[in-house]
């Protein structure tokens, strides 16, 4: 059995709906809303590109699905040693996210492994939702009747967000926070710095903390600086 941990461990603050930016994604992210919140609602395959938001919407969903008292687990395949014995130990979940599915492809006992659970999940009335990094015909599974049960699942291609899309996701959490950007220093970011959503919105909180201590706005030699600062710490 998977061991719980506590709530504000298991999900990351921002790994919630309310801060995913779907831009090309609403139906995906509508659907996944749907069987995090709906008994009965189709199960979900989400395939896509790191940084595309899957594991986001994964985290989201088990978050929402515990909210409203659900038993939610969350199973990040890739950094499991003996999966098929994960696979096998799941019990009790009402909603079950399980992301990195490209890690059991080739495991001849992790596939049997979720062969069986989506047989056990669908006889017990649970929800499944994947993610993976390409379609089931696409993933290398070896198990053709998977293919065929993950193939089954209602299927969402996520895209990620374009540069002018992240542009303005970050200006707008830099203005709720009182912080002006101007179009300089955004330049320099996205030229400079990982164009990660995330990646960026953490690097927003650092120097947030950063410019009120400093008591400086947010300008390019500020960052040069903060920047310089945060590797040499490193």
């Amino acid at each position: 059995m998977i061991p719980q941990l506590p709530l504000a461990l298991r999900w990351p603050r921002r790994q919630r709906f309310e801060h995913f930016h779907a831009g090309a994604n609403a139906a995906a992210l509508a659907a996944v809303h749907a069987l995090a919140s709906e008994a009965g609602a189709a199960w979900v395959y989400l395939h896509g590109a790191l940084g595309s938001g899957r594991s986001h919407l994964l985290m989201a969903a088990c978050q929402a699905a515990s909210i409203l008292g659900r038993r939610v687990q969350y199973l990040p395949l890739a950094a499991l040693g003996d999966r098929a014995a994960a696979l096998r130990g799941v019990v009790g979940s009402e909603l079950l996210a399980l992301d990195d599915l490209g890690a059991i492809a080739g495991d001849r006992e992790a596939e049997h492994a979720l062969f069986d659970l989506y047989n056990r999940a669908r006889a017990e009335g649970s929800a499944l939702l994947f993610a993976a990094d390409a379609t089931p015909a696409q993933l290398g599974l070896q198990l053709p009747d998977l293919r065929s049960r993950l193939g089954a699942c209602t299927q969402f291609a996520l895209k990620p967000l374009d540069d002018a899309e992240r542009r303005a996701v970050l200006k707008a959490q830099a203005a709720s926070r009182g912080i002006e950007l101007d179009e300089s220093v955004l330049d320099w970011l996205f030229a400079r710095y990982a164009r990660d959503l995330g990646a960026l919105l953490d690097l927003l909180d650092k120097l947030d903390q950063a410019s009120l201590a400093a008591q400086r706005r947010i300008t390019i030699p500020f960052l040069r600086s903060f920047l310089r600062d945060a590797d040499e710490m490193h």
